[in-house]
């Protein structure tokens, strides 16, 4: 009984272990959100909740916390309460298997990309859920909006994978990382990281792909009709799901948590340190798109994602074959 007691307490160790920082850095990265986007606007943004306003991200989620939730008349109450936890678990459950360094995961499977494929798959259901159980116009048809750039994203984002995995011949996330020691994927797949980079962009709905939200004319999409912590518990779910594409940019083309090389100064910064300033860096870039390029039209969303990076993702995945079978460096485990 107590070797059980046991086991759960350490399992719950461990998982809270993992998601209080995330937590804490999705509150710290919509602060950095806003600093970028103001210096690229000439801007001070936050700076006054807090030293450098550090403490505005704080004072938000405690205004939702205590704002009404207002749930409508007419929508489905079960479902309507149900998405935003939905979207917020899928984000956070995703983390389980990025590895912060060799011994730091807290589940090292050997289907690492699998799962987070499987995963992030799902997480498009509590965007429908939440635009189907409002009962209105605008969040249904931002909800189909998502749904639609989600599922064609992912097509380009898993046969982008498969170049990784040709190179690597595993699905260990931890593998993927070592493989890279003596070069990271992004000299020889650059172009598939800089598809890989937007393709992030559309599948987290952030600019200029922020069709399902858009302002204009969806009001503010699938969350229209939501509001406090229900409202926020969306964004949480979406600014983690921001974070572990940046994650997974950074195990699948940047080395992960190894340094750029063996020399004096690099070897004595912390692995867990690499693979962090690695996500840092990677969504400094999602809020620098985000600042600089206009929103593009649906259709023009559409055909680049079908017709454009689809062709070419394939294409890649012969070109990088033919190599690795031509100079006869296909992995052999």
């Amino acid at each position: 009984m107590f070797e059980y007691l046991n086991i759960i307490f350490l399992e719950t160790y461990k998982i809270l272990y993992l998601l209080i920082p995330i937590l804490v850095s999705v509150a710290m990265i919509v602060w950095l959100d806003r600093r970028v986007w103001a210096l690229v606007q000439k801007r001070r943004g936050p700076n006054v909740v807090g030293p450098f306003g550090l403490l505005q991200s704080l004072a938000d989620a405690l205004k939702y916390i205590f704002k009404e939730i207002i749930i409508p008349a007419s929508a489905n109450k079960t479902i309507f309460v149900l998405a935003p936890i939905i979207t917020m678990t899928l984000a956070l459950v995703s983390w389980a298997v990025i590895p912060f360094s060799e011994t730091f995961v807290l589940s090292n499977i050997n289907v690492g990309i699998l799962y987070l494929f499987a995963i992030s798959s799902l997480g498009v259901y509590g965007i429908i859920m939440g635009g189907w159980a409002s009962n209105s116009k605008y969040p249904f048809l931002g909800s189909i909006r998502s749904a639609a750039q989600m599922v064609s994203y992912e097509v380009s984002i898993g046969i982008i994978i498969i170049n990784v995995l040709l190179c690597v011949g595993s699905l260990n996330l931890s593998e993927i990382v070592l493989a890279q020691k003596k070069i990271w994927f992004v000299i020889p797949l650059f172009p598939m990281f800089v598809i890989f980079f937007i393709s992030a962009l559309a599948e987290t709905n952030r600019p200029p792909f922020d069709l399902p939200e858009a302002e204009a004319e969806l009001v503010a999409g699938y969350q229209t009709e939501y509001s406090g912590m229900m409202y926020a518990m969306f964004w949480l779910g979406e600014y983690a799901n921001i974070l572990l594409m940046c994650a997974m940019g950074s195990i699948l083309f940047l080395g992960g948590w190894l340094p750029p090389t063996e020399m004096y100064p690099f070897v004595l910064i912390p692995s867990t340190l690499w693979m962090i300033l690695k996500i840092l860096f990677l969504f400094i870039l999602f809020s620098l798109v985000k600042a600089i390029v206009p929103r593009y039209r649906y259709d023009q969303l559409m055909k680049l994602g079908w017709k454009i990076f689809l062709p070419l993702s394939l294409a890649y995945v012969i070109i990088t074959a033919s190599y690795l079978y031509y100079f006869d460096l296909l992995p052999t485990n």
